[in-house]
């Protein structure tokens, strides 16, 4: 139990201050593990044995709101409660790190729009049609970056343009569907683009255009779902950058195998600077880019596939 101080302003009384009791719910070890384990399951984030603070930080205000008084009885109404699914979510929206800006990772997005959208454009001429995929998408800065570099293109006019933006995390799927950011969204992000693609609002934040939204939609996506991902359809490029890092390695496997299954022939997988598919999967090629490094499913996958099974 902890100790907060109420003012003057916030309550009455005779005193300059008082103070309220707050009721705080210890994590004991062998709980932790049991909750470690089910979010890792859920949503394949994966907490160390030295993160059973942080959990029982983040998580306490769960307890209350639930009324529940002890992690032992969380844990067993996040396995049978009716509302389990919807707690999940919510506590997806606790724990999920959403560090996220406009043009993030330049290099990677140079070699997008100065080799893989012209290379997009001679794959898909004939159905003139794109979709592309922003898995983990925080509050939106990434795929609207996408956007406005497609515009940036004029590779596709009149063409079919469609880019995903996913997120476990329901709360920034909000925000980014509003699409009004802040300065600090606009740290690496060249005044040009402020100019041609946002409108400034009062109070110094900036809404994106339309011309750019309208190329966008958001969604509820659990990565480890690999039913709900198939329903994407076909996806010519995904960019899942920072993102696998916060899952253990059978939860990354799991994933990269969804974006493989939804990835055609020649399709690309962008991740960040600080990951790779070592020791996830050989399934794809890496392909060095002026810019960068990209990994492509390979041309000739579905025979490779089908000669693997027959091994």
């Amino acid at each position: 139990m902890i100790l907060k101080m109420i003012l003057p302003s916030e309550r009455q009384s005779r005193w300059p201050w008082v103070f309220e009791k707050t009721e705080v719910f210890v994590l004991s070890d062998d709980v932790f593990r049991l909750l470690r384990d089910l979010i890792r399951d859920y949503s394949g984030m994966y907490f160390d044995d030295n993160a059973r603070y942080l959990l029982e930080k983040r998580l306490t205000a769960r307890l209350g709101i639930n009324n529940i008084n002890n992690y032992r009885d969380y844990y067993r109404y996040l396995l049978y409660d009716k509302k389990r699914e919807d707690e999940l979510a919510a506590i997806m929206d606790v724990l999920t790190v959403n560090e996220t800006y406009f043009f993030r990772e330049k290099n990677q997005l140079l070699s997008f729009s100065e080799e893989l959208l012209p290379e997009l454009r001679q794959r898909n001429r004939n159905s003139r049609k794109i979709k592309i995929w922003s898995a983990g998408c925080s509050t939106g800065e990434e795929p609207y970056t996408i956007g406005m570099l497609i515009l940036e293109s004029n590779l596709f006019n009149g063409w079919d343009i469609e880019i995903l933006g996913s997120d476990i995390n329901r709360r920034v799927l909000q925000a980014a569907r509003k699409g009004i950011y802040r300065q600090n969204s606009f740290r690496s992000i060249e005044r040009y683009y402020v100019n041609k693609y946002f409108d400034p609002l009062p109070g110094g934040s900036f809404k994106i255009l339309d011309k750019v939204k309208k190329l966008l939609n958001f969604g509820y996506l659990n990565l480890l779902d690999a039913v709900k991902m198939g329903f994407l359809g076909r996806i010519d490029m995904i960019f899942c950058r920072n993102a696998l890092i916060y899952f253990d390695m059978p939860s990354r496997k799991k994933v990269v195998e969804g974006f493989y299954s939804v990835l055609p022939e020649g399709g690309y997988l962008l991740l960040g600077h600080a990951e790779s598919l070592i020791n996830m999967s050989t399934a794809f090629a890496l392909k060095h880019l002026k810019h960068d490094l990209v990994y492509q499913k390979p041309e000739y996958s579905s025979q490779r596939m089908t000669s693997c099974r027959k091994r």
